[in-house]
């Protein structure tokens, strides 16, 4: 999952960071309410852990503006203002679920992966598509029976082409998607193709098919067979 984290107490996002990348996610961070338009505007992400106190406007004016042009995204308001009246607003305005300060990160990460479910996956931690199974809670992938050997990363890209089944994915959008909005600067995805071809040689000696279609010089979409 691709989180953008728009808080400006740079220790508690250094700390949100550092703990979410540990749990897999490519995690982008921002500090102001100017630089967050300009990464949604630039990048895609699934979720956003937004504060409502921002040094350069308000976190209610940034999830209007995600809720009109961006609404795939997910949101989770992080603040310290715990009164009732912004909670309901921030609610009302399209919200997905409101975390007051103090928290445990294993709280924010529970109620992330929530968030993600329901929007993702309609609540469920298991994702099937024919003998593909996908867990999200053990991050196992499955065809058949059989369990296969994956890196993180490999596990990354099958869940976040399964989830966006019939949809044609860029060669960057996938490499944004998995390393971070760092990769939009890269000269060649040529990593992608080989990441592809690991994990299709993989479903393939697990006994699956290829749902894998190539679009040359674009990106692939995962689809059924023809």
């Amino acid at each position: 999952m691709k989180l953008l984290v728009v808080e400006d107490n740079l220790q508690l996002s250094t700390n949100i960071k550092s703990y979410l990348s540990e749990e897999g996610y490519v995690c982008e961070v921002t500090d102001t309410y100017h630089q967050a338009i300009d990464k949604l505007y630039a990048f895609s992400y699934d979720l956003v852990a937004l504060d409502l106190m921002l040094p350069d406007g308000t976190g209610l004016d940034l999830l209007r503006v995600i809720k009109d042009k961006f609404p795939q995204m997910g949101v989770l308001i992080i603040s310290a203002k715990n009164a009732l009246d912004d909670k309901l607003t921030g609610l009302n305005l399209g919200a997905d679920d409101y975390l007051a300060k103090p928290f445990h990160l294993s709280e924010l990460h529970a109620r992330l992966r929530a968030i993600f479910r329901r929007r993702n996956q309609e609540g469920n931690d298991l994702v099937i598509f024919n003998e593909i199974s996908v867990n999200v809670n053990t991050f196992e992938i499955k065809v058949g029976d059989t369990l296969l050997d994956l890196t993180r990363k490999e596990f990354e890209l099958i869940h976040y082409l399964v989830i966006n089944k019939n949809r044609l994915l860029t060669k960057q959008s996938i490499a944004e998607h998995l390393w971070g909005d760092y990769m939009d600067a890269a000269d060649s995805f040529d990593f992608v193709y080989q990441h592809i071809k690991n994990i299709r040689k993989k479903i393939s000696q697990a006994g699956g098919k290829d749902y894998i279609q190539t679009v040359y010089g674009v990106g692939y979409k995962f689809k059924e067979e023809e």
